[in-house]
């Protein structure tokens, strides 16, 4: 086996043992009861895996990005919330090498390894989003993603949208992805376009004000308590009546 795979293969196996050593039943306890859906989580506080992540983030002089990828698909496929976490970091430190080939890598992931909220925010936050500004024209793959039977990737539909809209890009997508999802039963897609929509006010308060308020009367509560979060009371009032 070449030398970079063996150094690879190590770096895993080195994250792994330091892992165990990082354990916190009781954070553990306290993480399962967290989420609605079941986990697994060791019970690592997530400053420590990122560390971790960076402390090990393979060097790209010396791994090609297909082996981190590998090495990231491996994290991902244990279901620990830990790995992922480590995954998208990895995946993320790759951004300036994002391509468009890599969407159905992206998309796989997003249906095969996401299974809960934290695995889909991390992974659409830090490699779904800086993606789509860099390539715009798979806003209309994303779209489709609001149609899915799999609510991780309805939820991804709109959370992937958060990291554009804060750079004032893709409002009218935005807006879309909402109406399409308005009325989704899925508490947890629910609050996702809602975090949308509170990322959208940071650069167009008044248009996603404006939407708010047109769709207050079908939209559902959670979804409009999590939109309506950034603004001043008076307004959170006159949305909530």
């Amino acid at each position: 086996m070449p030398q970079n795979h063996e150094s690879l293969a190590q770096h895993i196996h080195d994250i792994r043992r330091e892992l165990k050593f990082l354990i916190e039943p009781a954070y553990r306890e306290g993480a399962i009861r967290f989420f609605k859906e079941p986990i697994k989580v060791l019970g690592v506080r997530t400053p420590s895996v990122r560390r971790l992540a960076r402390k090990h983030r393979p060097q790209t002089g010396i791994h090609s990005k297909q082996e981190i990828f590998d090495a990231c698909e491996e994290f991902l496929r244990s279901g620990w919330n830990e790995e992922t976490t480590i995954a998208c970091a990895w995946a993320a430190d790759l951004r300036k090498q994002f391509h468009p080939s890599d969407f159905p890598r992206w998309e796989r992931w997003i249906k095969t390894y996401v299974t809960n909220w934290s695995i889909c925010d991390d992974f659409c936050s830090h490699v779904m989003g800086p993606f789509l500004v860099m390539f715009p024209e798979f806003l209309s793959r994303i779209e489709l993603w609001a149609h899915a039977k799999n609510r991780w990737m309805r939820r991804a539909s709109a959370v992937s949208l958060i990291v554009p809209l804060r750079h004032g890009l893709y409002l009218d997508e935005a807006f879309h992805q909402a109406e399409v999802l308005l009325q989704d039963e899925d508490d947890l897609v629910q609050k996702g376009y809602g975090w949308m929509l509170k990322g959208a006010s940071a650069c167009f308060p008044d248009q996603v004000f404006t939407f708010v308020m047109d769709h207050r009367k079908t939209m559902p509560r959670t979804a409009l308590r999590y939109a309506i979060e950034k603004y001043p009371a008076h307004l959170r009032r006159q949305a909530m009546d």
